[in-house]
């Protein structure tokens, strides 16, 4: 495996040169509805990654998820199979490890996480670009309400975590509300190194066909 690396401020080598995006965001803002217009518009592009998640629940319609039990996540993780892990909802949620081969190969990988693993994944990679997606909170009890998810079954619960961890420390930040059309391609061009400057997009109040 070939790559460059560089070192992060406590000395520890960071693994590129390849670009690591990752898209964070509370449930109902959208986040797999922008990432498959995203993920749309770069197929057939090798330099563009959209690696599946594991998940130990099952993916619905709207997610390009892997369903994997419990014990075999675990065996998974002992193994050294993920390159980024979180537990979330219930659930455990995992990236897999074939990514670093990604990153040192130039390429630009796209991935849904959660918040919790930016620290690590900024300590880890060179070029780390965090988006994230948010709506205003009666925008994502609308769409929560409306998705039926099993997940999503303690949606004030869900709602009260998205108040306090409201600072996240993301590098864009889209508005997703209104058309999706134009949040995707905002995505798209922080994916194609266009629009990876802080910055965000407002849209219309219209949530009839967001899904995250």
């Amino acid at each position: 495996m070939s790559g460059e690396s560089s070192r992060s401020a406590d000395g520890s080598e960071q693994l590129g040169p390849g670009r690591l995006v990752l898209v964070v965001g509370p449930s109902g803002a959208g986040k797999d509805t922008l990432l498959n217009l995203a993920r749309a518009e770069c197929a057939g592009d090798d330099r563009i990654v959209f690696p599946q998640r594991v998940v130990t629940r099952e993916a619905s319609a709207f997610e390009d998820n892997l369903e994997m039990s419990e014990a075999a996540f675990h065996e998974a993780l002992a193994s050294g199979a993920f390159a980024l892990h979180w537990d979330a909802h219930g659930h455990r949620y995992g990236v897999p490890r074939t990514i670093r081969d990604d990153i040192a190969a130039g390429r630009t990988v796209v991935v849904n996480v959660s918040r919790m693993v930016i620290p690590l994944a900024r300590h880890d990679y060179a070029d780390v670009v965090v988006v994230n997606i948010t709506a205003p909170a009666e925008v994502l009890a609308e769409r929560l309400g409306k998705r039926h998810r099993p997940s999503d079954a303690d949606i004030g619960e869900r709602l009260q975590r998205t108040v306090k961890d409201d600072t996240v420390a993301a590098d864009v930040t889209i508005v997703n509300v209104g058309d999706p059309a134009p949040h995707g391609r905002r995505l798209l061009d922080v994916i194609r190194g266009a629009g990876a400057l802080p910055g965000t997009m407002e849209g219309a109040n219209d949530v009839g066909h967001h899904h995250d």
